[in-house]
Protein backbone atom coordinates (compact mmCIF):
# COMPACT_ATOMS: atom_id res chain seq x y z
CA UNK A 1 0.00 0.00 0.00
CA UNK A 2 1.45 3.30 -0.79
CA UNK A 3 0.27 6.61 1.40
CA UNK A 4 0.80 10.38 -0.73
CA UNK A 5 -0.01 13.40 0.54
CA UNK A 6 -0.65 16.79 -0.96
CA UNK A 7 -1.77 19.87 -0.72
CA UNK A 8 -4.34 21.41 -3.97
CA UNK A 9 -4.25 25.39 -3.90
CA UNK A 10 -7.61 26.05 -5.67
CA UNK A 11 -7.97 29.74 -7.15
CA UNK A 12 -10.74 32.40 -5.45
CA UNK A 13 -14.05 31.38 -6.20
CA UNK A 14 -17.24 34.23 -5.89
CA UNK A 15 -19.98 32.81 -2.99
CA UNK A 16 -21.75 29.82 -4.06
CA UNK A 17 -21.11 26.19 -4.69
CA UNK A 18 -18.66 24.95 -7.03
CA UNK A 19 -17.54 21.62 -9.15
CA UNK A 20 -14.03 20.73 -8.28
CA UNK A 21 -14.26 16.62 -9.23
CA UNK A 22 -12.38 17.60 -12.38
CA UNK A 23 -9.60 19.37 -10.36
CA UNK A 24 -9.35 16.41 -7.48
CA UNK A 25 -9.19 13.75 -10.34
CA UNK A 26 -6.12 15.48 -12.10
CA UNK A 27 -4.63 15.36 -8.29
CA UNK A 28 -5.53 11.70 -8.01
CA UNK A 29 -3.99 11.04 -11.62
CA UNK A 30 -0.86 12.13 -10.78
CA UNK A 31 0.00 9.17 -8.14
CA UNK A 32 -0.61 6.52 -9.95
CA UNK A 33 -2.96 4.84 -7.68
CA UNK A 34 -5.63 2.50 -9.26
CA UNK A 35 -7.30 1.22 -6.19
CA UNK A 36 -7.81 2.92 -2.76
CA UNK A 37 -9.11 5.87 -0.79
CA UNK A 38 -8.75 9.46 -0.38
CA UNK A 39 -9.42 12.39 2.36
CA UNK A 40 -9.97 15.89 1.28
CA UNK A 41 -9.27 18.26 3.90
CA UNK A 42 -10.18 22.15 3.30
CA UNK A 43 -7.73 24.24 5.35
CA UNK A 44 -10.82 26.84 6.15
CA UNK A 45 -13.26 27.80 8.28
CA UNK A 46 -15.38 29.49 5.78
CA UNK A 47 -15.63 27.25 3.31
CA UNK A 48 -16.58 23.65 2.75
CA UNK A 49 -16.88 20.61 0.89
CA UNK A 50 -19.68 17.92 0.01
CA UNK A 51 -20.79 15.71 -2.44
CA UNK A 52 -23.96 16.77 -4.46
CA UNK A 53 -25.41 17.07 -8.20
CA UNK A 54 -22.77 17.00 -10.88
CA UNK A 55 -25.13 18.16 -14.03
CA UNK A 56 -27.65 20.33 -13.12
CA UNK A 57 -26.24 23.95 -12.21
CA UNK A 58 -29.50 24.94 -10.54
CA UNK A 59 -29.03 22.50 -8.11
CA UNK A 60 -25.95 24.46 -7.00
CA UNK A 61 -28.01 28.09 -7.20
CA UNK A 62 -30.41 25.97 -5.09
CA UNK A 63 -28.11 25.09 -2.08
CA UNK A 64 -26.59 28.43 -2.19
CA UNK A 65 -30.50 30.50 -1.67
CA UNK A 66 -31.32 27.70 0.78
CA UNK A 67 -28.17 28.42 3.13
CA UNK A 68 -28.75 32.48 2.70
CA UNK A 69 -31.85 32.36 3.77
CA UNK A 70 -31.81 30.24 6.35
CA UNK A 71 -28.34 31.31 7.90
CA UNK A 72 -27.35 35.09 6.88
CA UNK A 73 -28.73 38.00 7.73
CA UNK A 74 -29.18 37.32 11.65
CA UNK A 75 -29.36 40.32 14.17
CA UNK A 76 -28.12 37.96 17.13
CA UNK A 77 -24.66 37.88 15.35
CA UNK A 78 -21.57 38.74 17.81
CA UNK A 79 -18.63 37.31 15.40
CA UNK A 80 -18.95 40.36 12.82
CA UNK A 81 -15.91 41.71 12.65
CA UNK A 82 -15.18 40.62 9.17
CA UNK A 83 -17.93 41.53 7.63
CA UNK A 84 -21.35 40.38 7.80
CA UNK A 85 -21.01 37.56 5.77
CA UNK A 86 -18.62 35.85 8.28
CA UNK A 87 -20.50 34.21 11.18
CA UNK A 88 -22.67 32.99 8.35
CA UNK A 89 -19.87 31.39 6.54
CA UNK A 90 -18.77 29.67 9.71
CA UNK A 91 -21.78 28.63 10.26
CA UNK A 92 -22.35 26.91 7.14
CA UNK A 93 -19.11 25.70 7.01
CA UNK A 94 -19.74 23.75 10.26
CA UNK A 95 -22.78 22.10 8.99
CA UNK A 96 -21.81 21.12 5.70
CA UNK A 97 -17.94 20.15 6.76
CA UNK A 98 -14.35 20.11 5.92
CA UNK A 99 -13.63 16.92 4.55
CA UNK A 100 -14.80 14.08 2.82
CA UNK A 101 -13.73 10.14 2.78
CA UNK A 102 -13.92 8.79 -1.05
CA UNK A 103 -13.46 5.56 -3.10
CA UNK A 104 -10.99 5.37 -5.86
CA UNK A 105 -11.60 2.92 -8.76
CA UNK A 106 -9.42 3.20 -12.15
CA UNK A 107 -8.00 5.80 -10.66
CA UNK A 108 -10.13 8.26 -10.12
CA UNK A 109 -13.03 9.32 -7.66
CA UNK A 110 -15.86 6.82 -7.59
CA UNK A 111 -18.65 8.51 -7.40
CA UNK A 112 -22.08 7.46 -8.86
CA UNK A 113 -23.02 8.84 -12.07
CA UNK A 114 -24.76 12.32 -10.79
CA UNK A 115 -22.63 12.86 -7.71
CA UNK A 116 -19.50 15.61 -8.19
CA UNK A 117 -17.47 17.05 -5.60
CA UNK A 118 -18.41 20.42 -4.13
CA UNK A 119 -16.47 23.84 -2.81
CA UNK A 120 -18.66 25.54 -0.92
CA UNK A 121 -17.44 29.24 -0.58
CA UNK A 122 -19.47 31.45 1.57
CA UNK A 123 -17.61 34.37 1.97
CA UNK A 124 -18.14 37.02 -0.35
CA UNK A 125 -14.50 37.63 -1.12
CA UNK A 126 -13.03 34.37 1.15
CA UNK A 127 -9.74 34.46 -1.99
CA UNK A 128 -7.82 31.45 -2.59
CA UNK A 129 -8.67 27.82 -0.52
CA UNK A 130 -6.11 24.78 0.21
CA UNK A 131 -7.36 21.13 0.27
CA UNK A 132 -4.88 19.00 1.72
CA UNK A 133 -5.30 15.55 -0.26
CA UNK A 134 -4.31 12.12 1.70
CA UNK A 135 -4.70 9.54 -0.92
CA UNK A 136 -4.06 5.56 0.22
CA UNK A 137 -3.57 2.78 -2.09
CA UNK A 138 -2.56 0.06 -4.77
Amino acid sequence: MNIYQSTINLKAYKRGFHLITDIINAEISKHNISVGMVNLFLQHTSASLSINENVDPSVREDMENFFTDTIDDKSYYIHTYEGADDMPAHIKSSILGASLSIPITDGKLNLGTWQGVYLGEHRDYGGSRRIVMTLSGM
